[in-house]
């Protein structure tokens, strides 16, 4: 399945193939203070950039980077750098899609580091901080 998608001021797009309409959430610190609430994403996938000029890379971590627009901000990608069997991996942020239909929230990341002033609607697999690093270990 291929998605297209674009920042806010449109000087980034990007076609972004995956196996599976799967949509995340990440609690954790970063993802809030990258995005301002939670990082809704579509991943993994294989992402294309039709001019990538405008994607500055933040090496945010020791296991990821983020990407966002030069001009206009917008969140573009997480990306795990750390070596194992999920490096590469790559989410895109959800909002940056130009065709949101059809997803299914699959997985809550950093389920323990969630604020209490939110939460989302419906079951899904939640996972915490230990248990995530725990799958990238191995």
């Amino acid at each position: 399945m291929s998605r297209t998608g674009r920042c806010m001021c449109g000087a980034v797009t990007y076609t972004a193939t995956g196996d599976k309409a799967h949509l995340t959430a990440c609690h954790c610190t970063m993802c809030r203070q990258w995005t301002g609430g939670p990082l809704l994403s579509y991943g993994p996938v294989s992402l294309s950039f039709a001019d990538d000029t405008h994607v500055s890379v933040h090496p945010s971590s020791a296991w990821a980077e983020r990407a966002f627009c030069s001009k206009c901000g917008s969140s573009l990608y997480y990306r795990l750098t750390a070596e194992g069997p999920y490096h590469g991996n790559t989410s895109v942020a959800f909002g940056t899609l130009d065709d949101q239909a059809g997803f299914e929230m699959t997985t809550e990341w950093f389920i323990d580091k969630k604020p209490d002033s939110y939460g989302l609607v419906g079951e899904r697999r939640c996972i915490t901080e230990a248990e995530a690093f725990a799958m990238l270990s191995d």
